[in-house]
């Protein structure tokens, strides 16, 4: 097998547990690991989000409102992508969403580590960060 850039990841992925798994027991496993990793990304976005947001921006917002938001952010694009491009753009979608995660998350985590080592904010707790 030739991998390219036209090679579908996903394919292979499922590929290579057919065998050890069976056909049967295969597709099943990897939609609930694909859906967990989903799951995983999209809650620590959103927790990180929301550690940020109240804890160091001070913004205060509704949590259904928050979920509300969320979810559609995190559903929306999706959906349209694959609405205008159709089921065969799911594996470019697939690594849009791990880019945008590895572009969003250090973000996230900048206020988060000026939030946890500001002796004013945590007191005894702050991180030291010259170790």
């Amino acid at each position: 097998m030739s991998f390219n850039g036209t090679t579908d990841w996903i394919r292979i992925a499922y590929l290579t547990l057919a065998p050890l798994l069976g056909v049967a027991a295969a597709s099943p496993l990897f939609a609930i690991a694909l859906l967990a990793s989903g799951q995983s990304s999209t809650i620590t976005g959103t927790l990180a989000g929301q550690v940020v947001m109240e804890g160091f921006m001070h913004w205060r917002i509704s949590p259904w409102v928050r979920r509300l938001i969320t979810r559609t952010l995190a559903i929306l694009p999706a959906v349209l992508v694959i609405g205008l491009r159709g089921a065969s753009s799911v594996t470019d979608l697939l690594t849009l969403s791990q880019v945008v995660l590895a572009l969003q998350l250090p973000l996230a985590m900048f206020p988060l580590l000026h939030f946890t080592s500001s002796k004013k904010r945590m007191g005894r707790s702050a991180v030291d960060r010259s170790s």
